[in-house]
């Protein structure tokens, strides 16, 4: 997701500086070195609080762009190379994979996984009619760039190497992804100057982007590549692999996990409902970049707004009517693009539960403080921070314990004693402290997953 205040945040007045200087850093003294060092096993963070070892983790690696935005490194004269922090996931991920002796037994990564884009707009778009019109606030901060090319998405290849061949994963591709992404002449900017930003009505201030294209995340993420081609475990795939499809086997169970691209259109969700019809009565598991927004809402960040520019695309209300709500065996959806967290649980057509998660931490800027940048406005980095979702199925109702670790900070969000300070005033101010706390810390009760899934995807023993 663009990284745009919600109205709820900091006062306009905040804002109004911040376009020119939002990804600028300050002349501070780099921090000390970073040095890799082993760190708590997963097993052992996903499973606090819990009576004894049973299930597995599924890491959950939301919006990553900052990271991996080539302004945040120190080439371009930030105080530290932000991707750094990326890598220190993938290689706590790496350490802690029930290959290597740990826990994870599937890692998924809810896209937006680099930052800028190559092209102004995509052939396809181009050759179908769309304009695209002068945005001076945005394309100050997201013109395209050869430097995708040759620093973000070699980093992003570099991080999920450490994985690769190791365990089954997942990459959807987010809207910064994309090989462009440009202003829609259908929704023109009102405003040509941050002045004229007016926060509660950002798509009219701003305008509304569409991406297109999808060869540069093909080219590192698509099904031909080293990471999926030939593994037993990548199962499907549709449009190059921006949809792909993996089964894999844990705590028991055989699952099915689905990756759709941003707004899927409706050869997606076609694709991916044959995709549950050839494996039918696998607990299934869906993973999106666009559906939640942080209320638990299912609708789009109103200034990336899929279906509102393309029709072809289908909104997260619509996904979740034409696809999620249809498939019985679908029982979780994981998302990110809005910045902070929510979930909800529904019923689907046939009575069943569905929950949805949504995790982004892509806003959490605490280590650029640390390091001295200066700016009107936070500069995002990630700060670390992303999601251990542990399953456990040994008690008579199985739990989901998610948990929110930093691999930066190296704890738990429950166990930073600063956490509320740092981020609850910019994605949930209206809570406690505490109630902050359990918006990253909890456990959903799995209530009728025995029930759905005992007969049909129980793994029997040799």
């Amino acid at each position: 997701m663009i990284r745009l205040p919600r109205s709820i945040r900091l006062p306009a007045a905040a804002f109004l500086a911040s376009s020119a200087i939002l990804l600028s850093a300050c002349s501070a003294p780099a921090p000390a070195e970073r040095v890799t060092v082993a760190t708590p096993p997963a097993k052992q963070v996903a499973n606090a609080g819990a009576e004894q070892d049973s299930g597995f983790t599924i890491a959950v690696l939301p919006d990553t762009q900052n990271y991996l935005d080539y302004t945040h490194q120190m080439a371009e004269g930030f105080p530290f190379d932000a991707n750094e922090l990326f890598l220190e996931q993938m290689q706590y991920i790496a350490h802690n994979l029930e290959s290597e002796g740990g826990d994870i037994a599937f890692v998924t990564s809810l896209g937006d996984v680099w930052q800028h884009q190559t092209l102004a707009m995509d052939p396809e778009h181009a050759a179908r009619g769309f304009k695209s019109v002068p945005n001076p606030i945005m394309n100050a901060h997201l013109a395209p760039s050869d430097k995708t090319l040759t620093v973000e998405m070699p980093k992003a290849h570099e991080g999920f190497s450490l994985i690769a061949g190791k365990t089954p994963f997942s990459v959807v591709p987010g809207n910064h992804d994309y090989d462009a992404m440009w202003t829609d002449a259908k929704f023109p900017p009102k405003a040509t100057s941050p002045a004229e930003v007016d926060m509660n009505d950002l798509a009219g201030s701003l305008g509304v982007l569409h991406p297109g294209g999808l060869e540069n995340f093909r080219s590192v993420f698509g099904a031909e590549t080293e990471f999926f081609k030939d593994k037993p475990w990548y199962v499907s795939s549709h449009d190059g692999g921006a949809d792909s499809a993996q089964v894999f086997e844990a705590g028991g169970y055989r699952f099915l996990h689905i990756g759709l691209q941003f707004d899927p259109p409706n050869d997606t969700l076609a694709w991916a409902a044959s995709v549950m019809e050839a494996y039918p009565g696998l607990p299934t598991i869906i993973s999106t970049h666009d559906y939640l927004r942080q209320d638990g809402e299912r609708a789009p960040n109103a200034i990336v707004d899929g279906h509102a520019v393309d029709p072809i695309h289908n909104s997260p209300q619509m996904v979740w009517e034409k696809l999620i709500s249809q498939n019985e065996q679908i029982f979780l959806v994981l998302c990110g693009h809005q910045h902070g967290q929510a979930w909800r649980v529904d019923d689907n057509a046939a009575g069943r539960k569905v929950w949805q998660v949504l995790a982004d931490y892509q806003d959490r800027g605490q280590t650029a403080i640390e390091a001295g940048v200066q700016s009107a406005w936070p500069v995002g980095i990630g700060d670390g921070w992303m999601r251990l979702m542990r399953l456990e199925f040994d008690g008579e109702t199985p739990l989901m314990r998610v948990k929110t670790y930093s691999t930066h900070y190296r704890k738990l969000s429950r166990e930073t004693e600063q956490y509320a300070d740092w981020y609850k005033a910019r994605e949930q101010p209206h809570l406690s402290d505490e109630a902050f706390h359990d918006e990253d810390d909890f456990v959903i009760e799995l209530s009728d997953f025995v029930d759905r899934f005992g007969q049909s995807a129980r793994v029997v023993a040799d």
